[in-house]
């Protein structure tokens, strides 16, 4: 894939004094949760609207017939490998249902009604579809939205209605979620060095980045037409910000904040020359959990009362249970945070005893080893999908935002998640044996499967299939400004290959 990109910033919090009471983090963690739950209402809303095309029962890698490989494949063992709800319920109607769910728990998170059993609610949904998603639920993100939402459980009030007062969360809880997010930065700057890419040590990636990534908007085309050396120097600044900037993340506070902000910069920055779905959302809410009350107190120009998180009148577990669980999961996430060392050196490998137990924890994906962008793209080949009935004139299927039409703008899409223009910007860098998802793709589109049709912006062939279908693939560039003057054009393309030759239902 490919990468982030740091802007300049000027570091602004506020310093402590001597005197300074102990902070206090209840004001921030309610505002974490509740931009969590939009979060996940993004995430459950976004695919709501492309399940059925995706992974129905008459969509493209139908979640029906993956459980029926795995337990035909697995047996017993099929229910821990594939840890989904969709073993009880089914997987046609009802994941539609977890979807409403999800929106449903988002909904009494935001407003802080049973904020603990909306977020395992949340939590288990999710991680419900993702198991049955497949290649269409496998980025990074859903995962990291799944550990978040995981540890988020520790953070939040026990109380089942809403109360005006705030509660102190747990320490443990708030260092868990930082360090996910250290290890969320560090290791996106280790990857990078580590894999070999030439691109990442002579600091010329970000020259290809923006052209290249999945999915460019607007502000891409621009920005990829600045000076080389603009592109060196915020090569290094992401850097800094991905391999220095995270350890200050357990600095006091006045380097603490600077160091938060400094990374939501970075995000900020992402969001604004790409679309990466939710994950800038997410990784910005993991770093402003990092600012105390008082800093939200000034901006916001309020006081922020806190009560303990365990002074409630919500029924709970005894509070010694509490942290005994608390405990134990912190003991587990630093525990599995050691699958990361391969991403330092190959020769760091864990013991097998290791291995077999994050074998064994691996199928939640809730304790994930992470590392974006490892390797930069330096060229943009592109699927596009041609239909017809003569093998003679072709017409093109469009997607509604990935690169076809020339003349089209590069759309802002984020936050919401187009799975199907992701994977095929992945299935473009390989060969289609390496692709087989896209032959079933290909024969709804010539039995014209009104599911998966509908994940299309544009069906060249309204009123019947096509008889035939042929995939090509072409080389995409951004247009220089003279170009784009001339033509109005946004893209330029050239012929590669044909990457699935025509074929037919016969």
């Amino acid at each position: 894939m490919h990468r982030p990109r740091w802007i300049p910033f000027t570091p602004m919090a506020s310093h402590a004094t001597p005197s300074s009471p102990a902070p206090s983090f209840a004001l921030s963690t309610a505002l974490f949760l509740r931009v969590l739950a939009a979060i996940h209402a993004i995430a459950f809303g976004s695919l709501w609207t492309q399940l059925s095309g995706l992974i129905g029962p008459n969509g493209i890698l139908p979640a029906t017939r993956y459980l029926e490989a795995v337990r035909e494949h697995l047996g017993a063992s099929s229910y821990l490998q594939l840890p989904t709800l969709a073993w009880l319920f089914g997987s046609d109607a009802f994941l539609h249902v977890l979807c409403a769910i999800g929106l449903g728990s988002a909904a009494l998170l935001f407003f802080g009604i049973a904020p603990f059993a909306a977020l395992i609610a949340l939590w288990l949904a999710y991680l419900s579809l993702v198991s049955v998603g497949q290649l269409f639920l496998g980025f990074q993100w859903d995962a990291l939205l799944l550990e978040t939402t995981f540890l988020a459980i520790f953070l939040a009030p026990r109380a089942w209605l809403p109360r005006f007062d705030l509660h102190e969360p747990p320490p443990l809880a708030r260092f868990l979620l930082r360090w996910l997010l250290f290890r969320l930065m560090l290791l996106s700057g280790i990857v990078k060095l580590t894999s070999g890419d030439p691109t990442w040590r002579d600091l010329t990636a970000l020259t290809f980045h923006y052209e290249t990534q999945p999915l460019p908007n607007p502000l891409a085309w621009f920005v990829h037409h600045l000076p080389a050396s603009f592109h060196r120097a915020t090569c290094a600044g992401m850097f800094f910000l991905e391999l220095v900037v995270p350890f200050f993340l357990f600095a006091p506070r006045t380097i603490r904040h600077n160091a938060a902000l400094l990374l939501a910069a970075l995000q900020i920055a992402i969001f604004l020359t790409g679309n990466y779905t939710f994950f800038n959302l997410l990784t910005l809410a993991l770093c402003l959990l990092n600012l105390d009350d008082r800093f939200y107190s000034s901006v916001l120009r309020r006081p922020a009362k806190c009560h303990t998180i365990y002074d409630t009148s919500a029924p709970s577990l005894p509070r010694p249970l509490r942290l005994l669980a608390l405990a134990g999961a912190a003991l587990l996430v630093l525990f599995t945070s050691a699958q990361a060392l391969p991403s330092f050196h190959h020769s760091l490998r864990p013991p097998d005893w290791f291995n077999s137990l994050a074998a064994h924890v691996a199928p939640f994906c809730t304790l994930n080893n992470y590392g974006l962008f490892a390797v930069m793209t330096t060229s943009r080949p592109e699927l596009i999908i041609e239909g017809s009935d003569d093998r003679r004139t072709w017409h093109a299927y469009e997607l509604p935002y990935k690169p076809g039409d020339l003349s089209r703008r590069p759309p802002i899409v984020a936050p919401h998640h187009p799975r199907l223009d992701w994977q095929l910007w992945f299935a473009a860098l390989g060969s289609a044996d390496q692709n087989r998802w896209l032959f079933p793709l290909c024969e709804h589109l010539l039995r014209g499967t009104p599911e998966v049709l509908a994940l299309f912006s544009h069906n060249p062939f309204p009123d019947r299939p096509p008889r035939h279908l042929r995939i090509v693939r072409y080389d995409y560039r951004f247009t220089t400004p003279a170009q784009r003057a001339s033509t109005a054009r946004w893209w330029d393309r050239t012929p590669v290959d044909f990457y699935l030759a025509p074929l037919s239902l016969q």
